[in-house]
């Protein structure tokens, strides 16, 4: 693994502009469907919550394309670091893939007919970790959807930094009945 420069810093807790928290490209979305959403934005879609939400911005939604960005700045101060380890920090793998699945499920919850539905992981396959992820690191999640159905989904998703590829992976979730996860 490879040590690499400090990237620059994602300001999670900036509130969004008015209105939207970003411009919207037609090649991404729609007047009514914003390219880019602020950490509030995702906590509008999404359940999770600090200190396990792991996506500060959605920066590029391409519905057609069926493709999903979003940036999680890494700090010093993560609360995982704590343990993991002292004295070398490094980002755990299996957050990297939690931060993936969240940014897939911003992605999801913004398609006709899923609003409020949750997804579980159903599988992980196809995973590699390439590259370590340290503090001042700026983790880029891209998702793209092979398969989206109403209760099975799956996506690739690539988390790098500054390029390099950090982790990899071909996730799948499932979105159980209502009334199960009660």
């Amino acid at each position: 693994m490879t040590e690499r420069p400090a990237g620059p810093a994602i300001d999670a807790a900036a509130p969004p502009a008015a209105g939207t928290s970003g411009g919207s490209d037609p090649e991404q979305s729609s007047p009514s469907e914003p390219a880019e959403l602020s950490v509030r934005d995702i906590q509008a879609l999404i359940p999770h919550r600090w200190p396990f939400l792991l996506v500060d911005r959605i920066v590029e939604y391409d519905r057609e394309a069926q493709r999903i960005v979003g940036l999680k700045g890494v700090t010093a101060t993560e609360w995982f670091f704590q343990g993991h380890f002292p004295g070398l920090p490094v980002m755990p793998g299996v957050l990297q893939l939690e931060a993936l699945a969240q940014t897939m499920a911003v992605y999801v919850a913004r398609q006709p007919g899923f609003g409020d539905a949750m997804g579980l992981f159903a599988g992980i396959d196809e995973c590699r970790f390439r590259h370590i992820v340290v503090p001042g690191d700026v983790l880029r999640l891209e998702v793209t959807m092979e398969k989206l159905g109403r209760r099975f989904g799956r996506g690739r998703g690539v988390a790098s930094v500054d390029g390099d590829v950090a982790c990899e992976a071909l996730l799948s979730f499932i979105i159980p009945p209502a009334g199960t996860l009660r």
